[in-house]
């Protein structure tokens, strides 16, 4: 049983890598290539190619890519250069494919803005996957690893060289269009990785700790967790209570906590990821 759940697993994770990689071609050629965006990477150094000498994108991608593919296989292991080597082959494949492709945008600031997004979803996926589209993306994952910083700063860290060398072949009004679509592709990556959900966590400071355990529990069907604290300016006894509810329950749980318990202190923040056995199941009442 463990294994098909990891082979279903590891399906899964290259059904991301190449539906992501689809995406980053997509991007190239729809946005950034028609807009003459240079925004990081291998594709920012086809694109500066391209307006050189004419070069193939796809072809000047598989070639860089080769040396990197080997220098990710030595430093990150040989599971995540073999999902590189399907992102490596997959993004290329698309951009050539898709080359006479009729819908483009080469309005820059649009295609700064739109193609970041699209960039940046796809990268992510590819990242959820844990791949790697390769190219200079791999740089950025060994960035990662070997500094701490996330996916999607660390990306901005090396693409942030090729947008100097697009100001210098193209012009300093594209190169900062091309620096705007990184800076979205970033953010859009960490958005995409943090697995943004509408769940809600709640924080309630309370000392009536039974009245509200019984609400959250017979109101909402919720569970939770409570922590003895110290009350700052009163310096009494106080329990802290955490719970994680869905933005309906959010809803109603604070419409409930308003009418039977207006003293309580109750903080309500977004939860990016839930991670754990509980609260992603089916709730019983055996």
């Amino acid at each position: 049983m463990n294994k098909q759940t990891t082979q279903t697993k590891l399906l899964k994770e290259y059904i991301f890598i190449v539906i992501g990689s689809i995406l980053v071609g997509l991007s190239y050629n729809i946005f950034l290539l028609p807009a003459r965006l240079a925004a990081g990477g291998v594709s920012g150094i086809s694109t500066i190619l391209y307006e050189l000498y004419q070069f193939n994108p796809a072809y000047v991608q598989w070639l860089i890519n080769i040396p990197l593919f080997f220098a990710g296989l030595i430093l990150l292991g040989k599971d995540f250069s073999i999902k590189t080597l399907v992102g490596t082959f997959f993004v290329p494949f698309t951009i050539w494919v898709s080359a006479d492709i009729p819908f483009t945008i080469d309005n820059p600031l649009l295609a700064a803005i739109y193609g970041g997004i699209l960039l940046g979803v796809g990268l992510g996926i590819v990242y959820r996957g844990k791949g790697s589209t390769g190219g200079l993306a791999t740089v950025a994952q060994i960035v990662k690893k070997y500094t701490g910083f996330s996916s999607g700063y660390s990306q901005l860290i090396v693409d942030g060289f090729v947008v100097v060398a697009s100001a210098l072949v193209f012009n300093l009004e594209l190169a900062l269009y091309a620096m705007m679509a990184i800076y979205v592709t970033s953010k859009v990556i960490d958005f995409v990785q943090l697995q943004t959900s509408p769940s809600k966590l709640v924080l309630i400071i309370t000392e009536q700790e039974e009245q509200i355990q019984t609400i959250i529990k017979d109101e909402i069907d919720r569970g939770l967790t409570k922590i003895r604290s110290i009350g700052g300016f009163s310096n009494k006894e106080k329990t802290l209570i955490l719970c994680v509810v869905e933005q309906e329950e959010a809803i109603y749980l604070k419409k409930v906590l308003q009418e039977q318990e207006p003293t309580s202190f109750v903080v309500f923040l977004n939860a990016s990821e839930i991670l754990g056995r509980g609260f992603s199941l089916s709730k019983s009442n055996g």
